[in-house]
């Protein structure tokens, strides 16, 4: 889960995040959808997340403050009578701690579900692919690869993966650093190992 709010690489700001009770607070759909929502708009009360999600404004609400117990997002400056969020972890990067008893399952829910998401999500797309311009239909992939590489190598790839998008770091705050034309655009992507074969 990343967003791009910032003007400077997400590398430089991302955090590691192992701890199960932290990592478990986002294996709810509700919450996913919000963080991803202030990630879009930079701040959001919960009003206005309830009309963006379709979910009720005390939906809306509790889940809001269980993203900011467990440190995911936080209150931006007030607006009159009006108290929106904002996200404080910009990018995060949930991996399991061998130390760390549980981290592992709860990787394994929350990554589970933000699969199912993506998956619905990119399927929506390819929906609708033929009502939009050839020219973005053209700019759009849907791309496999299959390579022998050690864990090191690996590793490097998600690195690479991860910061794929930092040359676009910026256009979520600041409009006027997107080029004329610019839509708003998804890249999702899983590498791993193929599992091995059970003896």
């Amino acid at each position: 889960m990343t967003t791009d709010d910032q003007p400077f690489p997400r590398s430089a700001r991302r955090e590691r995040i192992t701890d199960p009770e932290r990592i478990r607070a986002l294996a709810h759909p509700v919450r996913i959808a919000l963080l991803d929502h202030l990630g879009d708009v930079a701040e959001a009360t919960a009003t206005e997340c309830a009309e963006a999600l379709g979910e009720s404004a005390a939906s809306c609400s509790f889940h809001l403050r269980m993203l900011e117990k467990y440190g995911y997002i936080e209150r931006a400056e007030r607006r009159g009578r009006e108290k929106p969020w904002r996200v404080k972890v910009a990018d995060f990067d949930m991996r399991p701690d061998p130390e760390v008893p549980g981290s592992l399952l709860a990787v394994q829910a929350v990554a589970s579900m933000g699969l199912e998401s993506e998956f619905l999500r990119a399927m929506d797309w390819f929906a609708r692919i033929d009502r939009e311009n050839d020219e973005w239909v053209q700019a759009t992939t849907f791309t496999r690869s299959s390579f022998w590489a050690t864990a090191e190598e690996l590793a490097q790839l998600s690195r690479d993966v991860q910061e794929i998008t930092d040359r676009f770091a910026g256009r979520h705050t600041d409009p006027s650093k997107r080029p004329p034309g610019a839509r708003y655009s998804r890249f999702f992507a899983v590498v791993n190992p193929e599992p091995e074969d059970e003896k």
